[in-house]
């Protein structure tokens, strides 16, 4: 905030990309949708396990995409939990997104609900390997959904062998493309169509957020592979 601060001070104008700078006087947001990767998330495993007990393994509590993500997951678990066909039995957030500690968490998860778990969504791939890592030790690796997001390799080559069931895909070149396009128009005094305005604590900025897409194993070829994110020797290795 101190930066932008000095930045408008000069006369120059602030795009915040990716993450939304807090309490500060932005001119604009550039990002993916973050609440709507945490309702592909949710939607994807309700389909598959409409009822049960859920675990939701979050990212850090200090990063704001992590709390859009997780709003996103339970608008769509929330009419689910309210007429008793999930129960969420384990809720936690995961400091500075550490998959060794999701896997703690996962263990917890795992230990106070006797092995009783049905769905796991976890807040990006790095948690949902530590959630796996745990699944496997108690011999559940590939028995239950695990969701992720942000397609790492690691992450897809999992949902290749049947152990993570989705991940959430961000094409990184078309958020850069966006803020650098954007970047221009602001710099000209052009006009810019903002998709929506999302709160920063200190005013409406702003923003233009680009939409997720889900993977699984059904997409991954027309996807991640299509667009030279991962290469395919690489994920079906």
């Amino acid at each position: 905030a101190a930066v932008v601060e000095k930045a408008h001070q000069a006369g120059i104008k602030v795009i915040s990309y990716d993450r939304l700078i807090k309490n500060a006087d932005i001119d604009l947001y550039v990002s993916f949708d973050n609440e709507m990767v945490g309702e592909l998330q949710a939607k994807a495993i309700t389909e598959l396990v409409p009822k049960g007990n859920y675990v939701y393994i979050g990212g850090a509590i200090t990063d704001n995409n992590a709390n859009l993500l997780k709003k996103g997951v339970f608008k769509v678990l929330k009419p689910y939990i309210d007429q008793g066909d999930i129960t969420v039995v384990y809720d936690q957030w995961t400091e500075n997104w550490d998959p060794e500690i999701a896997y703690l968490h996962m263990k917890e998860a795992l230990e106070t609900n006797d092995n009783n778990i049905d769905a796991v969504i976890a807040a990006n791939d790095g948690t949902a390997g530590g959630a796996i890592r745990a699944l496997r030790e108690k011999g559940l690796e590939g028995k239950i959904p695990v969701a992720g997001q942000d397609a790492e390799l690691s992450a897809v080559q999992r949902i290749v062998q049947g152990n993570q069931t989705m991940t959430v895909y961000k094409p990184i070149s078309q958020l850069t493309e966006a803020a650098a396009e954007l970047a221009i128009k602001l710099a000209n005094n052009e006009h810019i169509e903002v998709t929506s305005k999302i709160n920063n604590g200190k005013l409406e900025v702003p923003a233009v957020l680009l939409s997720p897409i889900e993977v699984n194993k059904s997409n991954i070829d027309e996807t991640i592979i299509a667009d030279g994110f991962h290469r395919k020797e690489e994920v079906y290795q």
